[in-house]
């Protein structure tokens, strides 16, 4: 009983030692990768286990006497400039039974490992770059680690591609004739080169856009102080263009257009003011001065002229940009604006004499 015990134990000691043994390589014969597991010490063994018999004719990376380590990558292909024994023209022979057609320009024999920057990948580029192998051929080329960008997403890959066309065409990718391969698809590849890919699309399209309508606001003492009669309602016109619409990896890059005309022209809204408002802004610091935001309009005249929502027209009133200290001098001859925290419109002109125009809101001070 105990002997038939011990004997049980051995067997499962064995068996854990085999499996423990074991070395995780991908072969890659012909441009064909597969994952195996195996008990060889070094790559001879390991292609004599698959079949393989090492000739001239072969070309192996890395050398037959390099040890097994997890994670290894060997690769077997034909060596260029030997013939092919009794293959067919343009194959040669990989052990018993397997039979290689010879690499050809467009990319045969090109293979690419996802994740390159850590785990397996990593390692593979790592021994890969201890072997001196000459890239004289496509599928005999040492691996590299690149980082390729495709269509924004980012792959750090392991690849034995001499060029980035090479690349692109072993991830599946062909560039359409609008689409953008930086660098150039001829650029050959080195370890740490980086390839993007971006999907570009062109397009046409029929649209119709809203015009803006203008509003000209006239001061009468016929109304109350602060209070706003509307003569005409202001329109939105309309123009009909056709844009020329440009979509790089998805997402709209740019837009002009390329022709357009007037389907129906804005209508102006015209409205009259009268004089002030009696109570001023919550903020002001004192009568006669105030704080707040400025913005520009472009009213139908030009001049130091500004709109004010309270002010009487006439008054000239100073406005000082608090960020640099400039100042100029206004007239008040409009209502507006009406939005919260704004005080004071300005006209083009007088905006420009305190800053350019694209800076678009100002944090002022205005004296009267």
């Amino acid at each position: 009983m105990q002997a038939t015990t011990l004997a049980a134990g051995l067997a499962v000691a064995g068996a854990l030692l085999y499996v423990v043994a074991q070395t995780h390589v991908v072969l890659v014969v012909a441009g064909h990768p597969e994952a195996i597991s195996t008990n060889s010490q070094n790559v001879r063994e390991l292609l004599e286990t698959q079949g393989i018999m090492l000739s001239p004719s072969l070309r192996v990376v890395p050398s037959p006497t390099t040890g097994l380590v997890d994670g290894m990558l060997v690769v077997v292909s034909p060596a260029h400039g030997t013939p092919g024994g009794d293959s067919t023209p343009g194959s040669t022979s990989i052990g018993p039974g397997t039979t290689t057609t010879d690499p050809a320009p467009a990319g045969v024999g090109v293979w690419v490992m996802d994740g390159a920057s850590s785990g397996p990948a990593a390692q593979i580029a790592a021994e890969l770059a201890e072997t001196s192998v000459s890239p004289d051929s496509a599928g005999t080329s040492p691996a590299v680690s690149v980082r390729a960008v495709v269509a924004g997403k980012v792959h750090d890959v392991l690849t034995n591609a001499r060029t980035a066309g090479e690349l692109l065409s072993a991830m599946g990718i062909t560039p359409g004739a609008s689409d953008r391969v930086r660098p150039s698809p001829s650029t050959p590849l080195h370890d740490g080169s980086r390839v993007v890919f971006d999907r570009i699309r062109v397009r046409t399209r029929e649209v119709v856009r809203a015009i803006p309508f203008r509003t000209l606001t006239t001061w009468t003492p016929s109304l109350r102080p602060g209070e706003v009669r509307m003569l005409t309602r202001g329109v939105a016109g309309l123009r009909e263009a056709t844009e020329r619409v440009v979509v790089v990896n998805g997402k709209v890059a740019s837009r002009s257009t390329l022709a357009g005309s007037v389907i129906r022209p804005p209508i102006s809204e015209i409205r009259e003011s009268g004089p002030a408002s009696p109570v001023l802004p919550i903020g002001a610091i004192r009568a006669g001065e105030t704080s707040g935001l400025a913005t520009w309009y472009d009213p139908p005249w030009s001049g130091l002229t500004a709109a004010s929502p309270w002010i009487p027209f006439g008054t000239h009133v100073r406005v000082t940009d608090l960020a640099t200290g400039r100042t100029v001098i206004v007239v008040i001859d409009d209502r507006g604006p009406f939005a919260t925290g704004r005080i004071i419109d300005l006209s083009p002109e007088a905006f420009s004499a305190l800053s350019p125009l694209g800076r678009g809101v100002l944090d002022v001070r205005i004296s009267w």
